[in-house]
């Protein structure tokens, strides 16, 4: 079946639906050169930012007190915590895009919000900054990166001025503590006696060392006993006669007296020989013999306030050869005595040292596990101060806790040519907007048609149902 050939009228109504469509495209296309002529370039400048992984670890040694550790651990660690979330609100927040607008001259709005876009698997941001020319744009984004920086900078001063906040109170509780310990430590020393390490262990070897000279004393003194024994035995007069017959020795008057009473003696041993007692020359010698023993008594007397013993006037014979022999032994028995004193005296003086140290020590002994308690309670507050110190301080120098260390590691970028508007992409655009509005006039041109079309095969099938029926 053949179509029939276009009426007069439907050639009319295309001609409009082309018209329709010259219109449209004219439109179309006037408004994109429009737009390309008339929209002002804009320029993008880019730049990124790395995050560190890891930062240093520090540890200090404090000898015989402890050690001291700061580490800074990686900005990464957590499983759900990335920093670079954090550093992109901040660098997309008024307080930063504020402080770079101010430094351009621009308000927030005209300075705009930059893109930032965080790479998968790495530490890295990218930031895109508009600007309407490539220079402006490329400042925008070296100002911006500087405020990004100071405030960066803020929020670590203000982050570690609150964390010293909180180690203050236990800088000074272990300060207090430490300085309680060294009081009741320097208060037991006074009270005990007990003043540094040691001194019981001292204290003891003086007692042993006072021991063996003690026991050396002894064995000195025993040997002069002895000595001094078989001295006087030999002699047959104590140490207290001898010593009294050197007085009574150098008194020139009882040495005269003693010279009398010995010539008197002698001489009436030969007047006795010659003549009887009766005779005169006896009886004279004999009442001088009285007269020199008479004035010995009272001269020994004066000097050693009792009468010399009969058998001192034996040994009181000192001028001869016989005499200067017992005068020698004399002042042997004398030294001797001397020296059995002397070390009696060093004996009992030692005796009383160990005595006294002896209760020293016992009381020392006593004590040295409390002082040896006070002492390490001392040196556990030493160790949590000095510790404590070392960390506060470790601590002010890590500043990258909570903000990590950012790096530049693409300078912001000199745009060549603008981002917006694309030519190409506005050529496209207005390329498609023409096809699309002449495929829908030719639809629309096309939809009466074959409506009628529809229409008439619809009519045919329904006679050819009746002529079949009937």
């Amino acid at each position: 079946m053949r179509s029939d050939p276009p009426k007069p009228s439907e050639k009319g109504q295309w001609r409009v639906y082309l018209l329709l469509w010259l219109l449209i495209n004219t439109t179309i296309w006037s408004a994109a050169i429009l737009y390309l002529k008339k929209a002002k370039p804009t320029y993008i400048s880019e730049w990124a930012l790395i995050l560190p992984g890891t930062g240093p670890g520090v540890s200090v040694n404090l000898p015989e007190i402890g050690q001291a550790s700061s580490s800074s651990n990686s900005a990464f660690g957590g499983a759900s915590s990335d920093p670079r979330a954090n550093y992109q609100f901040i660098a997309t927040s008024d307080a930063v895009l504020g402080r770079a607008a101010t430094q351009m001259n621009l308000s927030i709005e005209d300075f705009g919000k930059p893109r930032v876009k965080l790479l998968d698997n790495t530490t890295i941001m990218t930031f895109q900054v508009t600007g309407a020319t490539p220079e402006q744009a490329q400042q925008k984004s070296k100002i911006m990166y500087q405020a990004l920086v100071q405030r960066l900078s803020e929020l670590r001063v203000e982050e570690l001025g609150r964390r010293d906040e909180g180690v203050q109170a236990t800088m000074k509780a272990a300060q207090s503590k430490l300085h309680q310990a060294q009081k009741r430590l320097s208060a037991y020393k006074v009270s005990s006696g007990l003043s540094f390490q040691g001194q019981v262990e001292n204290l003891s070897v003086n007692v042993e060392q006072l021991r063996r000279q003690r026991s050396e004393m002894l064995a000195k003194r025993q040997q002069t006993g002895t000595r001094l024994a078989q001295l006087a035995t030999s002699l047959g007069i104590t140490p207290d006669q001898a010593a009294k017959a050197f007085v009574l020795q150098a008194d020139q008057q009882f040495q005269q007296n003693l010279k009398d009473y010995s010539e008197s003696s002698a001489s009436l041993v030969v007047l006795l020989s010659k003549w009887g007692e009766n005779h005169p020359n006896v009886v004279k010698e004999q009442a001088r013999q009285q007269a020199a023993q008479i004035a010995i008594a009272q001269r020994s007397t004066e000097l050693l306030k009792q009468a010399v013993a009969p058998q001192l006037l034996e040994f009181l014979q000192l001028g001869s050869d016989q005499g200067a022999g017992r005068s020698s032994l004399f002042r042997d028995l004398i030294t001797t005595q001397a020296e059995y004193e002397g070390f009696n005296a060093e004996v009992e003086s030692l005796e009383q040292q160990i005595k006294q140290l002896d209760n020293r020590l016992s009381g020392l002994a006593q004590g040295q596990s409390t002082l040896e308690n006070l002492k390490r309670d001392v040196q556990t507050a030493e160790a949590v101060f000095a510790s404590t110190l070392a960390r506060i301080d470790l601590s002010k120098s890590d500043i990258f806790t909570a903000y990590p260390l950012t790096q530049l590691v693409a300078e912001p970028s000199l745009p060549e040519s603008p981002s917006t508007p694309k030519k190409s992409l506005v050529y496209l655009g207005a390329g498609l907007g023409s096809m699309l509005s002449g495929a829908a006039l030719t639809l629309l041109a096309m939809r009466k048609r074959l409506l009628k079309l529809y229409q008439n095969r619809k009519s045919q099938s329904a006679s050819s149902s009746e002529q079949t029926a009937l």
